[in-house]
Formats: structure tokens, sequence, C-alpha cells
């Protein structure tokens, strides 16, 4: 039996987060959870974890593990607030450590796993494997697990494209080497998104295939070239804003999801 995976979307960030359970013995996983921030009110409030809770309750679920893709800009992460609430353990890629430094954090994270590439986590009888996919930051993750892939920003679907390579630390060549990864997968492979801007006209997607962006995505399909590829990126993120929450949700995330300072 396949791995059952269930989206939830936040549209004030535009964030897919997502419950995965191993049918057989119920034991799941959270993939980039969020908690909701009002930046006017400078207050939190659990209303997007408060859907996962109740899946994960309905489905008489246990957590084993919360993953995070990377250390998100645009959102603060709740995985303390779900590991303080129904336990599980905090994974990341390793090269968090260098975000840490950048921002001048103890060398020690507080996360309960740091992943390398090709690392692999028991979730019921099933296995999760880490794949290494930096360039939007030098420590994103994608997470393989039976025909789907998590992967975070490294890809959006393929109307939209991929993400920006122009934070510390990003880099648009590194970006491109790992679109082409994932990529490589079988076809049919299904990819999942971390985050969806839809055109108008559609409606907020998380899913595609390796075959539909290889074809389709239109800033890496299979015609673009690196050196194309390289030069699109810089361009775009030359206009790019940063990120409203940027300074506050790199901090909290970069502590699991965990205020580190006043």
């Amino acid at each position: 039996m396949g791995v059952a995976i269930e989206p939830f979307f936040d549209p004030a960030t535009s964030t897919m987060s997502y419950v995965v359970h191993d049918p057989a013995t119920g034991r799941a996983a959270i993939v980039d959870p969020v908690l909701d921030f009002d930046p006017e009110l400078g207050s939190v409030s659990g209303d997007s974890v408060r859907r996962l809770l109740a899946h994960i309750c309905h489905q008489h679920l246990v957590v084993d593990w919360i993953l995070e893709t990377h250390v998100h800009a645009d959102h603060l992460s709740a995985a303390g607030y779900l590991r303080s609430r129904i336990g599980g353990r905090i994974a990341i890629g390793e090269g968090i450590r260098a975000v840490r430094s950048q921002l001048g954090l103890s060398a020690q994270p507080p996360f309960d796993r740091l992943l390398r590439d090709g690392e692999m986590l028991a979730l019921g009888e099933k296995c999760v494997t880490a794949l290494s996919v930096p360039g939007h930051t030098p420590a994103d993750l994608a997470f393989l697990l039976d025909d789907a892939v998590f992967v975070g920003d490294t890809l959006f679907m393929p109307d939209v494209g991929t993400a920006r390579a122009d934070f510390p630390g990003g880099d648009a060549a590194a970006l491109f080497r790992s679109i082409r990864r994932v990529l490589r997968l079988p076809g049919q492979t299904r990819l999942y998104v971390c985050h969806d801007y839809p055109p108008r006209g559609r409606g907020p997607r998380c899913e595609s295939t390796v075959s539909e962006q290889r074809a389709h995505n239109v800033h890496a399909r299979d015609a673009v070239s690196q050196a194309e590829f390289v030069a699109m990126r810089q361009a775009r993120d030359a206009t790019l804003r940063v990120p409203a929450l940027f300074e506050l949700s790199v901090e909290v995330n970069a502590c699991a999801g965990m205020a580190p300072r006043p």
C-alpha cells in the first residue's frame, strides 16, 4: 500500500504543508508546518496547526517526524509548537549549521536530527530518504518517500517555475543542478511543492510529476540550459522584494520554530 499524503494550503503565505503517513502502521510525518503570524499585531495563532492536528486525530496517527525542507524566509515554522503538543522529532539538513553561523547563532541547533544527503529515516514500514538540493539556500533538502518527493522550494508548479536564488548562500547554478537531480527521477514520480502562487484562472495546486516538469516548467524544462537558467534567475531575482517576514522568520526557523532571543 502506498504512502498517504494530505496537503494543507495556507493562503496568507501561499505555503503547502503535508501530513504523510504509512497506512499499514499509522506512523506519520509532518512536512513544513506553518504557524500563523499577524505582523500588524505581532501575534501568533494556531489556525493552520489546528487543521493538521484535526487530521492527525481523525486518522489516529502517531507523529514520528516533523520535517523541514529548509529555513523558510516567508513564514514561521510550527515545528517547535507541534513537537511540544504531539511529540515527534524535528529534522532538517545538516547545512543548518552554516545558516546559524551566518545569523550569529550558536553552532548547536535545537533540532533533533541533522540529515546528510542520502540519509534515511524510518516511518513505520516506509523509509524517507533525504536528498540534498542546494541553490535556493545552501541547506535545502527534498524528501523521497515511495514515488513521492517533497521538493521544498526547489521547484514550483510548472506554470510558476522555480524559487529565487538570491538569499545569503543562494546560488542559481547550484539550484539548476539540484533541479536536474530531481528531474532525473522516473517520469511518474510525484513532486509536492512547498509553495504555490497560482496565476489568474486556477486555484492552488500542490502536485505535479517529473514528466510534467521536464516538459512544461516555464523556467527549467528540458530545453533550458544551465547558462540560460542562471541568466534568467539572476535577472528575475534582481526585481524581487525581500519577503516581509524575512528577518523574523529566518531567525525563528533556524531555531526550530522557537524564538531565539528577545
